[in-house]
């Protein structure tokens, strides 16, 4: 049996990380990590200038809660557009955490 690697992505040391919409002009990520170290490391990554950087929005845009007791970490940030818009591609907003799951933990 093959030994177990380390996480090399925030979506591999998380529990889950999803995203949904917050209403028609909002997107809300959530990180939901396994342990207090877990959570540690993503209170480092989750940052506004990370999630700007990431989704392409300024950073003063970006909410983000943390909770600590439930090892939570949400951002929400503006929709490029409205929900159901002609150039709305995801609804639902559903597929948008892939990003987020993607960050290294380590600086490349």
């Amino acid at each position: 049996m093959p030994e177990p690697t380390s996480p090399a992505t925030l979506g591999e040391l998380a529990v889950e990380i999803r995203s949904k919409n917050a209403g028609p002009f909002w997107v809300t990520l959530e990180a939901f990590m396994p342990d207090e170290q877990a959570y540690r490391t993503a209170e480092e990554l989750i940052t506004a200038a990370a999630i700007a950087q990431l989704y392409r929005v300024s950073p003063e845009q970006v909410q983000l809660f943390t909770l600590p007791y439930l090892r939570v970490i949400k951002a929400s940030f503006p929709r490029p557009v409205s929900q159901g818009s002609l150039h709305d591609r995801d609804m639902h907003a559903g597929q948008q955490h892939i990003p987020l799951a993607a960050l290294p933990l380590v600086a490349p």
